[in-house]
């Protein structure tokens, strides 16, 4: 399945490792020195473990990638690729002789190169040509034979058909400037020749805008004749739900979709013998339910959803050596757990000795021939490390690759409880300044989780790190359509986009001031994307805040089904279409700006230029209208496309605008505030 709701979550967190000896607290300069590891994937024989390393680059403001090999027995680590820069996607053949990755060639377009581990260069084994990057792969079973996914080349047009160059508009983001093209599968020798294409059409393979799950991969089935591919009728990003799962006879060019579903499945993955196959789709088919893992024949016929009992919205699904079972993954609580879950349901956490296994709406694991789980994880003060679990015994770290940020002097992280509206039980994190100190008080400042599919969890993230060491206390608070309880809790927000989530957060806020130690005259509220629409709904609801930061704000629930990429799927969140019956009045009432003359607090804008996802047209609305009323604003642009800037500058320099706004007005150097009306719209420097 896609990322249905996954569109309004910003990656804002990544985490720092904890010192013995500190010599300074968190800056926004420190995400510099984070280092990422992603994509873990096993040798055949599970001696080595491939995977991708991330680091910034400040030179040329970018996040460089390279693929390094891990010797699980000694530990021992060795780059595979060196100024590759943006190499990804290691993938090992059968026999264990070559890697496959993804990586730009000479022209900067994303290509299969094919490396020997015995030696020698790598070889270019396809040739997408420009804006056409290869988008992923997969190896053959016999090891013959690479199958890939690429987007349709551009027509090429001479004269005067290069100007006739308007084109249809359909479920598309406003962002657009040509008409999306759709992508499709091909095949290549693995030992170089030429490509073979083996589907076309108006209709595509999905795509996926970040951030959320990469597209849905391509799977050989075990007998080598036939791939697993989803079809989405259109390459449009508002058409995602139009998506089901094909089988692909590599032969005849034929095609059978695998169940009687009609829309919303994705990421099927074939049982080693090849019988079953494990996809996901919505619980009941409604798309505001939690995403489950479901089991179909292969040979055909209706699938059988058997997470429904484990009640967790998954995000990630591997077969286990044995075919049997498989391991799932999800949130839980300010957690992140894995399952053994067998077809008929039934279910075993694993015991990963206090590490979390990250999840940013994908997970990064792997599962050698005997059942060793390798996977990327991470604890309250260290953000990426490669561990190891063996079966039935805790993980042991096999990377160090953060032992260099031993430096940062960390506010220490717990989890809270409380008692919300309706009864429920809620929860959320609480990060106190690194010299807290019991009988003093503190400002308390909101850090807001986007998504709204996603949790708050107590691991450390950079961004609340660097409000804790502004003196504040950062509550992160899980509110109802976060997907870390049921699918009650999660479903629960359709047709109720703020109300119901902003009285489970002020309930948190009501129980921490409650607890003590905090000052209720300086309070701020601040988040990103669905984070920042609830930041905007706090304002006008709750007349209690000091300072605000909305980054990437949802402010208008009809501009999002206008110009998103999500577009039209909004209405499975906010119900129908705003354009028939009384759907206007019920998006409205769900939209923050029609409040806003309750908002009194001085608010900080921030926004990418180039968003698709939550089009910087709504930050303008909320700008206008605070100014209009007299509200202390500041507006940033962002000049680059993405819902979240990409670079670590333009990152560094979100994180130092939102902590020096909320400095300004919370800290100990806040005055009086400021007169009204100070308004400026800015791009920050590169």
């Amino acid at each position: 399945m896609l990322p249905f709701r996954a569109w309004l979550l910003a990656t804002l967190a990544c985490a720092v490792a904890a010192p013995a000896l500190a010599a300074h607290t968190a800056t926004p300069r420190d995400a510099l020195r984070v280092v990422k590891l992603s994509d873990p994937h096993f040798s055949p024989d599970g001696k080595s473990l491939a995977f991708v390393e991330t680091r910034a680059d400040i030179g040329d403001d970018e996040y460089r990638q390279e693929i390094w090999l891990l010797d699980v027995a000694s530990h021992r680590l060795r780059a595979l690729t060196r100024d590759r820069q943006h190499a990804n996607a290691p993938r090992w053949s059968p026999d264990g002789r070559f890697l496959a990755f993804i990586a730009p060639d000479r022209e900067k377009v994303g290509q299969v190169f094919v490396l020997p581990m015995e030696g020698g260069d790598a070889l270019q084994l396809t040739h997408a040509k420009k804006d056409s990057d290869v988008e992923q792969f997969a190896w053959s079973p016999d090891g013959s034979w690479i199958a890939f996914v690429m987007e349709d080349a551009k027509p090429e047009l001479k004269g005067e058909a290069k100007h006739r160059d308007a084109f249809a508009v359909g479920n598309d983001d406003f962002t657009i400037t040509e008409k999306p093209r759709p992508s499709h599968v091909w095949i290549v020798p693995a030992a170089g020749g030429d490509a073979k294409r083996l589907t076309s059409g108006a209709w595509s393979l999905p795509s996926s805008l970040p951030p959320g799950p990469p597209s849905s991969p391509v799977y050989f089935s075990p007998d080598g004749k036939s791939l697993l591919i989803v079809r989405q009728e259109t390459p449009s990003t508002g058409d995602q739900f139009q998506s089901r799962i094909e089988v692909l006879d590599i032969a005849s060019g034929k095609t059978r979709f695998l169940t009687g579903a009609p829309d919303l499945e994705g990421y099927p993955v074939p049982s080693p013998d090849g019988k079953s196959v494990a996809y996901w789709r919505v619980r009941d088919g409604k798309p505001w339910n939690f995403q489950d893992v479901w089991l179909a024949p292969f040979a055909g016929g209706a699938g059988a959803d058997v997470s429904a009992k484990l009640d967790k919205n998954i995000y990630g699904t591997w077969w286990m050596p044995d075919g049997k079972s498989l391991l799932v993954g999800a949130n839980d609580g300010t957690g992140v757990g894995f399952w053994k879950l067998a077809a008929d349901g039934s279910r075993a956490r694993l015991d990963t000795g206090g590490i979390m296994p990250t999840n940013g709406y994908w997970m990064d694991a792997a599962i050698d021939a005997r059942g060793d789980i390798a996977f990327v994880g991470q604890t309250a003060t260290d953000p990426y490390e490669l561990y190891l679990m063996h079966p039935g015994e805790k993980p042991q770290a096999l990377t160090a690759e953060n032992q260099g940020l031993s430096d940062i002097a960390l506010g220490r992280s717990e989890t809270v409880t409380w008692t919300g509206p309706q009864g429920r039980t809620l929860d959320g994190v609480v990060t106190y300044p690194p010299d807290y100190a019991r009988g003093k008080t503190y400002p308390l400042v909101l850090f807001i989780h986007g998504g709204p599919n996603s949790a708050s969890r107590e691991r450390f993230s950079l961004p609340t790190q660097i409000l804790a060491a502004r003196g504040f206390v950062v509550f992160e608070p899980n509110y109802r359509g976060s997907d870390n309880l049921d699918n009650a809790f999660y479903a629960s927000i359709y047709q109720d986009a703020g109300q119901g989530p902003g009285e489970d957060v002020k309930s948190g806020v009501d129980y921490l001031l409650a607890r003590g130690g905090l000052d209720p005259k300086r309070m701020g509220v601040s988040g990103w994307s669905y984070g920042g629409f609830m930041t905007t709904w706090m304002l006008g609801h709750y007349d209690i805040w000091k300072a605000a930061v909305a980054g990437a704000p949802v402010t208008d629930w009809v501009d999002m089904y206008n110009l998103s990429d999500g577009n039209v799927t909004v209405s499975a969140q906010v119900g129908g279409s705003p354009y028939i019956g009384g759907g206007m009045e019920n998006y409205r009432r769900q939209s923050p700006d029609t409040s806003v003359q309750n908002m009194h607090a001085p608010t900080l804008l921030m926004c990418d230029t180039g968003d698709f996802r939550v089009p910087i047209t709504q930050t303008f609305t909320i700008f206008r209208a605070l100014r209009d009323n007299h509200v202390p604003t500041e507006f940033y642009a962002i000049p680059t496309g993405g819902h979240f800037p990409g670079d670590p500058v333009r990152q560094m320099d979100v994180f130092q605008r939102w902590a020096d706004w909320l400095g300004k007005y919370l800290g100990p150097e806040a005055a009086e505030p400021a007169p009204a009306s100070v308004v400026k719209v800015k791009a920050p420097a590169p």
